[in-house]
């Protein structure tokens, strides 16, 4: 390959952009990005850089004098991919052709309908959104943080802290049941109650409602109570962003369908990141794995299909593995909880959110969740590592 083009400037297009270079191709490497800023980190907008704890310098992925001979076009947003000229055009009327291509376009945060053009209604996905929700909740009073998943727990955490009066809704009767499983979501969940912020659980929005200057001043739940707020942030989940990729022939459903190794149903082009649904030989169905760690270790193994064609076997990813910091507890989660058939607590006391949980299915261990128990969850993960492998 003389050319290769990465679509997506976040971790995942970085470390495929990395990979490139690591695995020996020394070819033209282009990087697309729709957002105009440098690789940054994501995982610190909900913690660190919300509560002022850390700078935007702080967020930058690339070292200190790292050259990747890279060509960066950023602010420049993937319209079309076109693999008959092998080529990508960009919404600016640029086209960038390439031998090989590599998805990694990532996914956006989903809006509540009818709320997005109120002023003081917030998602959280980027850096330009974490600046806009910081300075609101410099102003303090009622925040209102719709859904209950790792991103809304991590901003109701954060504002708990600067002191700001929090209520989280989430629909569905256990927080983070879909990760975790009822059991251990309503553990990991109960540190809302264990701090005073609101846990409002089984209940849908059906809108939400401004003052006369058209900034927020309720949220409007679907059981008929009205919610004071003076700050609100949807996370309701994120979608992964492939419309673009509508008409190029290439294998779409939740996110772009990929093999066990990244590879598309398109030759040369690879998907990778919160955008790439890669097949899990394990459970027998595609999957997208929205994980720090995922897109960080992933692009190797699509880099190295993409170089090879996909010569020889594949290396196994890594079981998914993801943390949240949640009012001062580390919480730790890898495999999948999908599919397991029973979870027993094998240290510690969930009522003390002080725990090492073990799911297993027909005996076999395939995921463990940890509050507060670095080492021992440390040794699960290369346990369950080293069986996937």
């Amino acid at each position: 390959m003389r050319a290769v083009l990465v679509v997506g400037a976040s971790l995942a297009g970085l470390s495929a952009a990395r990979a490139l270079r690591a695995q020996g191709y020394d070819g033209r490497l282009v990087v697309v990005g729709d957002e105009p800023h440098r690789p940054y980190d994501r995982p610190p907008l909900s913690k660190e850089f919300l509560a002022g704890r850390a700078d935007e310098a702080a967020l930058g992925l690339e070292a200190d004098g790292e050259d990747l001979g890279a060509e960066w076009l950023l602010g420049a947003r993937a319209v079309a991919l076109d693999p008959g000229a092998r080529g990508v055009r960009l919404a600016d009327g640029r086209a960038v052709t390439a031998d090989g291509v590599v998805i990694a376009t990532g996914a956006a945060a989903r809006t509540l309908p009818g709320a997005a053009a109120r002023s003081g209604v917030h998602t959280l996905r980027t850096l330009d959104d974490a600046r806009a929700l910081r300075a609101d909740l410099a102003r303090g009073g009622r925040l209102v943080v719709i859904g209950g998943g790792f991103v809304g727990a991590e901003v109701a955490s954060t504002a708990y802290a600067l002191g700001l009066d929090v209520t989280v809704v989430e629909a569905a009767p256990t927080p983070l049941s879909g990760p975790l499983g009822e059991t251990m979501g309503g553990v990991v969940s109960g540190l809302h109650g264990d701090h005073g912020v609101r846990l409002l659980c089984g209940t849908g929005v059906r809108g939400t409602e401004a003052d006369g200057a058209g900034r927020v001043a309720a949220v409007l739940l679907a059981d008929g109570r009205r919610l004071p707020a003076d700050t609100v942030v949807v996370g309701i989940g994120a979608r992964p962003c492939v419309d673009w990729l509508a008409g190029s022939g290439i294998g779409l459903g939740d996110g772009v369908r990929c093999g066990t190794d990244g590879r598309t149903s398109l030759p040369d082009v690879v998907a990778v990141g919160d955008c790439a649904a890669w097949y899990d030989p394990a459970a027998g169905t595609h999957h997208r794995v929205e994980h720090w760690t995922g897109a960080l270790e992933r692009p190797a193994v699509a880099v190295a299909a993409l170089l090879t064609g996909g010569a020889g076997a594949p290396r196994a990813p890594r079981p998914p593995y993801f943390w949240s910091d949640q009012y001062g507890v580390r919480i730790q989660f890898v495999g999948r909880a999908e599919g397991a058939d029973t979870v027993a607590v094998e240290e510690g006391a969930p009522e003390e959110r002080d725990v090492l949980a073990v799911y297993r299915r027909g005996g076999v261990p395939v995921a463990v969740l940890g509050m507060n128990r670095p080492r021992s969850f440390t040794r699960w993960r290369k346990r369950l590592a080293a069986a996937a492998s």
